[in-house]
């Protein structure tokens, strides 16, 4: 039985601050502008920033027990940390359809009109992918949001094994991906995001979506134009902050446990790790 939490998390006092005030709204808007980010960024890739280390992993209740045990050159080379040989094994069957990364799932249905709803915030398909004929293959299909905190593993990889198009970057704005920000702004049309286009031979079209948040300066993918797809592998990487993968798919292709959208359905997260398997080709 997989854990859950809570999605009506009120969050950080500090961000029910810049969410739920008129003063914090307006302190809100140049932190979440690229500029600020990448000023964070940069600090975050310098040695002097390893000294904050520490401090994070203690008060975040990090367990470091599955990952590289290294002295770390800057906060973001701890941030983007690598695991152990077999600390996130992939499932191996061939129908199987898994998750890409240590993270919060919830699932949504598509309506036949092409959107889903979060938090009470309608999104279209079209809106996400700025793209109105890839989203037309969505109708009536499933909706995934793995939404990563400060202490999930960083790193992401393929649900599924096809050929990747080259991936697609949207400029926005950099909102944490909480739920007290999802309720007051739709943070998936407003924020920065890159989508890649997958053709699988089991799954249909699959689009993985990597979403940007509060002080991420950067999604990194390590395949900027295309190619092979490998179910469990690499696909890349946020740097500091938390983030969000979003992984669309389209109707009867594939079969998801159900504790997923029975989680959901009752404001639930449900905890998943890299490679594990979530659902099965129909």
């Amino acid at each position: 039985m997989r854990t859950t939490e809570s999605i009506n998390k009120t969050g950080a006092g500090s961000l029910r601050f810049l969410y739920n005030t008129a003063v914090g709204r307006m302190l809100l808007r140049p932190l979440i502008c690229k500029p600020i980010s990448s000023v964070a960024g940069w600090f975050m890739d310098r040695r002097v920033s390893a000294l904050f280390v520490k401090g994070f992993i203690k008060s975040n209740g990090i367990d470091m027990s599955d990952y590289e045990d290294r002295k770390f050159r800057s906060f973001n080379d701890f941030f983007t940390r690598g695991l152990k040989d077999g600390a996130r094994p992939v499932s191996d069957g061939e129908d199987d359809f898994i998750s890409p990364a240590d993270a919060r799932l919830s699932v949504y249905d598509i309506t036949p009109e092409r959107y889903f709803t979060v938090k009470g915030v309608d999104y279209t398909i079209a809106d996400l992918l700025e793209n109105k004929k890839l989203a037309e293959k969505f109708d009536g299909g499933k909706c995934l949001i793995f939404r990563l905190a400060v202490d999930n593993y960083h790193r992401y990889g393929w649900c599924a094994d096809g050929q990747a198009e080259a991936p697609v970057r949207i400029k926005g704005k950099y909102h944490t991906v909480q739920p007290i920000a999802m309720r007051r702004f739709p943070i998936f049309r407003e924020n920065v995001r890159e989508y890649t286009v997958v053709e699988t031979e089991k799954f249909g079209t699959v689009v993985q979506i990597e979403v940007g948040a509060l002080m991420v300066g950067r999604i990194v993918n390590n395949d900027k134009n295309g190619g092979i797809a490998q179910k469990g592998h690499e696909k890349g990487k946020f740097e500091f902050g938390g983030s969000t993968v979003v992984v669309l798919l389209e109707k009867n292709k594939v079969a998801l446990d159900e504790e997923f959208m029975t989680n959901t359905q009752n404001d639930l997260e449900t905890n998943v790790k890299y490679g594990e398997k979530i659902g099965t080709r129909i």
